[in-house]
């Protein structure tokens, strides 16, 4: 059983879906903006949590009142905020991709409200040494996205970050039926692409990611690489490579690619309960 809700919070209203019982665990959507993709998982985790997942601000079903404000990124790090104190946090956080740069911020922001968080990908390109390079062809992404379209765009984003998408059935394997829940979020895609374009593209990459803060609750921090990712050097793998070595910390690695968690929903939430553990934190 999912409960659905429509949240007020300043400027927007969140669209919010909760399955389960048991302790709080909130996933946070990446660039895509549609917590559909956390659907299988959420399923899977809900025996044993009460699993949070929302639409962030400005993506369909989550409309913002009038203009998107200047800080979007301090926007949704407020709306987590605000959800987790709603159903009586703290939780745990998983955010992956553009979600896990807002998770990353939460901890740093109100460490009250994370037990652990869970940063998955975050591209944080910034972070490493070739980011002004890598920068430079995310503005040529852009280009193309205002010159052709989401499409072609999107194509270009591909071959850069090598994330194109959760991987098809081997050979030979006939793909099961896309879910309705899925044809409707397909629906959804080219006004969350253009949003994403416009609002998240461009900062997110490059947010001045306080490590020094970070550093200070660190021993509440998962950082996970899809071992897809790793193997491949992907850039969506590269970030939080870099990240744990400054932390300290060894990466988590979960089944998969840059969407793992629906590529392989019980091998990632089988990772996910285990790095719980290891941080001591009982249920």
């Amino acid at each position: 059983m999912t409960s659905v809700e429509d949240v007020a919070v300043p400027g927007a209203r969140l669209h919010t879906e909760v399955r389960g019982s048991g302790p709080l665990l909130v996933c946070v959507v990446g660039g895509n903006g549609d917590p559909t993709v956390f659907g299988p998982l959420a399923d899977l985790l809900a025996p044993r949590w009460t699993v949070l997942t929302y639409v962030r601000r400005g993506f369909v079903r989550s409309p913002v009142d009038g203009e998107v404000g200047p800080d979007k990124l301090g926007d949704d790090v407020e709306d987590l905020a605000r959800l987790i104190e709603r159903h009586g946090g703290p939780a745990v956080v998983l955010g992956s991709s553009s979600g896990a740069i807002v998770t990353l911020e939460l901890l740093v922001r109100r460490p009250d409200l994370v037990r652990v968080a869970v940063a998955h990908e975050p591209p944080l390109v910034g972070l490493l040494e070739d980011g002004d390079a890598l920068v430079a062809r995310f503005d040529a992404v852009l280009a193309t996205y205002r010159r052709e379209g989401a499409q072609a765009a999107m194509a270009e984003f591909g071959e850069l970050t090598g994330v194109v998408g959760a991987r098809r059935p081997p050979a030979g394997e006939e793909p099961a039926a896309v879910p309705p829940e899925f044809v409707a979020m397909r629906e959804r895609w080219p006004a969350n692409n253009a949003f994403w374009f416009s609002h998240e593209y461009g900062p997110y990459p490059v947010h001045p990611l306080d490590v020094a803060a970070l550093r200070e609750h660190a021993d509440r921090l998962v950082l996970a690489v899809g071992a897809q990712s790793r193997a491949e050097a992907q850039l969506a793998s590269r970030p939080n490579l870099v990240l744990a070595d400054e932390l300290g910390l060894t990466p988590l690695e979960v089944p998969g690619g840059h969407l793992g968690y629906l590529e392989d929903p019980a091998g990632f939430a089988a990772a996910l309960d285990g790095a719980v553990r290891l941080l001591a934190w009982e249920s």
